[in-house]
């Protein structure tokens, strides 16, 4: 009799450790990269909302150029997140979603692209100028004129300020495409707008995600124009100087071109766009309606 109880105990417990096991296991990690002049603190409700929706999940905000230090060179941030990021991957085989926020979008795109074998699976992109930034944000129009884009050229297009200040490297005057793609060293690169020699690697390399999804809204009050994010993609084309004309996704020469996979993505099924009215940029990552429509279904 003892033998069968100490048997009986010894099985319970191995039920008992397979059953959690299961409950920690059944959801992949999630890492969550931040955005320009942020850290991981601006996850905290982000983060609350994943673990309360998906029990046992393994969230991490990288904690990694922060604030100030946010605004540092994209190639020099891509390199040292993917590291991390890396060593994150090696501990989950099981394959990891990667949810990155305003700036932190055009770092992860980065990674995933310079990255051979990584493992995520759905890249959540919350918010991102991915076509660049043309326009003054809202917040800064007492001291900075909407006008006073037309001139930002003359400062984000020189080669020293490409070298050492992010905003610089995704910044897209419209009316000023020669000057951006001679002296732009990351964003045409990135979008295969400019031809270089990885330009294959890359592509092979982004095209290992499961599912692209896209959110933003024409409530945002930084990312201008906010169809940034993808698609309704703005091309900034215009026949008047004065005026950017937003153009649908299918009509970008890196879509038509394929040039790094987008189209790949939305032949496949895999491009999903999430459009939320009414958030402004500094509440996309705390908003529980955002969370519920546009992200928790893609983190099961």
């Amino acid at each position: 009799i003892r033998s069968e109880v100490h048997i009986f105990s010894v099985t319970s417990a191995v039920i008992m450790l397979l059953l959690a096991a299961g409950c920690t296991s059944g959801y992949k990690p999630v890492i969550l990269v931040h955005g320009v002049f942020s850290g991981p603190s601006s996850f905290k409700n982000l983060s609350r909302f994943i673990k309360k929706a998906h029990p046992g999940t393994e969230v991490t905000a990288i904690d990694l150029f922060n604030n100030e230090k946010s605004t540092k060179s994209m190639w020099k941030q891509i390199d040292d997140f993917a590291k991390v990021i890396q060593k994150i991957m090696e501990k989950s085989p099981e394959g990891v979603h990667l949810l990155c926020y305003s700036q932190g979008g055009l770092i992860c795109r980065g990674v995933l692209s310079k990255l051979p074998n990584h493992n995520v699976h759905n890249f959540i992109v919350l918010s991102s100028p991915l076509a660049g930034q043309f326009g003054v944000p809202e917040m800064l129009h007492e001291f900075i004129p909407v006008s006073g884009r037309k001139l930002v050229y003359l400062i984000c297009y020189r080669r020293v300020v490409q070298r050492h200040f992010s905003i610089c490297n995704y910044w897209n005057d419209p009316h000023r495409r020669v000057k951006d793609l001679k002296f732009n060293n990351f964003l045409p690169l990135l979008n295969g707008e400019k031809a270089h020699g990885k330009m294959a690697e890359w592509k092979k390399n982004f095209l290992r995600i499961k599912k692209l999804v896209l959110i933003g809204g024409p409530g945002d009050d930084v990312i201008t124009p906010w169809q940034s994010r993808y698609p309704c993609l703005c091309s900034f084309t215009s026949h008047y100087m004065n005026e950017s004309l937003c153009s649908m996704m299918f009509n970008q020469i890196f879509y038509r071109k394929n040039t790094f996979g987008l189209k790949t993505l939305d032949t496949r099924g895999d491009l999903i766009v999430c459009t939320q009215s009414g958030v402004k940029h500094m509440e996309w990552h705390s908003n529980q309606s955002v969370f519920e429509k546009c992200i928790q279904k893609w983190l099961d």
